[in-house]
């Protein structure tokens, strides 16, 4: 049922495939393309009756099964798909309909119906798809991959035509013709867009935005790599706002970067990062990719002579850290990454009382995550290295922040159970060489009303807490009660700030390099000893 481009194709598998097929559709030129290609068909708009017809064409057995080609907003073809089967029959929906049933149909004959998704076995499955873990033949013998070597085979036989499907041709150049027939015409079938002949080099749009001069020298002329959901909603306002000149932003596929990049006064958005590291007017670059990519891309931005700014993890592996490190003693560029939570106004505070305090000090640092999918990427260990790495490490620079020593231990322990495959409910144990000590207590299980962040520091006699980066209270602490702000301040913006000043000025980075890699490093060692 629906003799449109997909149900065309159909007709001609099965009948490649030795099935007798009956085409339904109100379009007579579809259907007499359906002839073309072995099939009968019956046409409801010349008054004919599809269920009839399915009856009549099956010699009154019922047809084995239907596939359902169609996009309408009526449950009919899903109906009369029933009503026309023979007992337990099969039907499959590829297309869009409505799925108004009545059980009676299905129940009577013990139909089967089944809703196709999409290429096949192994679509939407990340390990599939994005890492090539294949399912294994003799257990699942159609997969996505399969399916299309299928096809491939049966163009390359001759048993599948796809020219009398081309309706239409256009000019790459005439592409949004294209799109603006598509929409209006109902007749266009299958549509060709000509790339015309290959070119000698491969071009790389980028889009200008705004065709502004470049600030004044010594300025930071900053480029964007990703426009994700962080980097648009928090990283590229708080640089903005702290006077960054956004020149460009590159995202994989080019179209997220140009929205952003126009909402955000931006002079050119891309999805060529080699160009962007390649441009001389930038000097200073900020990474807000997926995290596996962030260590290669600041290697590649140091060594293209850029001033970087990157969002935690720095890197996934030891090696990751080492590259990096190896890079930065090689240019006297900044290297920043984005440790935010050490530039919080009470996080500030907090440091400040501290440091009175002559004398080891204790810390329980809390952080009330949630859950979130086992399959979401900063899950995998491979692409966003779970979230020891990719958060917790929040708080184990923050620890290192505010004993101002090195850490000289690092001890942690998970979760019993499968619950904690993802490893998101552990206990993290450091201690530093001034002989100071603290837990961190990353939790994917508590309440969502319970604060998200809870940093407690004991020292001398008095306790000092923060509470969700909202209010900072002391208890038995002299000469200090607590400071509040009238918003949630996790230092986005003065981290963004610091590392604009330290380009302008020509300063060291706002957090030493060794205590980056130093922060780094206990992250992953941390996350390794939970497995």
């Amino acid at each position: 049922t629906g003799a449109g481009l997909i149900g065309l194709l159909t007709v001609q598998l099965l009948v490649a495939h030795g099935a007798r097929v009956l085409a339904i559709d109100f379009d007579e030129a579809k259907l007499d393309l359906a002839r073309q290609f072995g099939a009968e068909t019956c046409n409801p708009a010349r008054g004919e009756d599809p269920v009839a017809a399915g009856i009549a064409f099956s010699r009154g057995r019922g047809v084995d099964g239907v596939l359902i080609t169609a996009s309408t907003d009526s449950s009919d073809p899903v109906t009369q798909a029933a009503r026309m089967c023979r007992k337990r029959g099969r039907i499959i929906l590829v297309g869009v309909t409505g799925l108004e049933l009545n059980r009676a149909d299905f129940y009577e004959k013990e139909l089967s119906f089944q809703v196709s998704c999409s290429y096949g076995p192994g679509r939407y499955d990340p390990a599939y798809e994005d890492k090539g873990q294949d399912y294994p033949l003799g257990f699942v013998r159609w997969t996505e991959q399969r399916n299309f070597e299928a096809v491939l085979d049966m163009l390359a036989a001759g048993r599948i035509d796809v020219e009398p499907l081309i309706s239409h041709r256009f000019d790459f150049a005439d592409a949004t013709k294209a799109y603006d027939q598509l929409a209006e015409d109902k007749s266009v079938l299958g549509m060709l867009l000509d790339y015309g002949e290959p070119a000698d080099e491969r071009h790389v749009a980028k889009v200008v935005l705004d065709d502004r001069p470049l600030p004044a020298a010594g300025e930071p002329v900053v480029g964007f790599i990703g426009a994700g959901n962080y980097a648009s909603r928090v990283l590229i306002p708080a640089f903005k706002d702290a006077g960054a000149d956004l020149r460009t932003i590159v995202s994989a596929g080019g179209t997220s970067g140009v929205i952003h990049g126009r909402k955000n006064d931006f002079a050119e958005a891309g999805a060529d990062t080699s160009a962007l590291l390649a441009d001389e007017s930038i000097n200073s670059v900020a990474i807000v990719t997926r995290h596996n990519s962030h260590a290669s891309l600041t290697v590649d931005a140091l060594n293209a002579g850029k001033h970087v700014f990157v969002e935690k993890p720095l890197g996934l592996t030891m090696s990751d850290i080492d590259a990096v490190e190896a890079a930065h003693a090689k240019t006297d560029r900044l290297l920043m990454v984005g440790f935010n939570r050490r530039f919080s106004p009470l996080t500030r505070k907090m440091k400040t009382l501290l440091d009175g305090v002559p004398e080891p000090k204790a810390f329980i640092m809390t952080m009330n995550a949630g859950a979130i999918p086992a399959d979401h990427w900063s899950q995998d260990p491979e692409v966003g290295g779970g979230r020891i790495v990719g958060e917790a490490c929040h708080l184990i620079d923050l620890m290192r922040y505010l004993t101002g020593a090195p850490i000289t231990g690092v001890q942690a322990s998970a979760m019993g159970g499968s619950a904690n495959a993802t490893l998101d409910k552990a206990s993290i144990m450091l201690t530093f060489a001034d002989g100071s000590f603290g837990t961190v207590h990353y939790l994917a299980n508590g309440g969502s009303s319970f604060p998200k962040e809870r940093i407690e520091a004991f020292a001398g006699g008095g306790t000092l807490q923060i509470d969700n980066f909202l209010k900072l209270r002391g208890y038995n602490w002299p000469g200090f009660k607590k400071m509040s702000l009238m918003r949630q301040d996790k230092g986005q913006g003065p981290c963004s700030k610091a590392f604009l000043d330290a380009v302008r000025a020509g300063s060291a980075s706002p957090i030493a390099p060794e205590e980056l890699f130093e922060v780094s490093r206990a992250s992953i060692e941390a996350a390794t000893l939970l497995k």
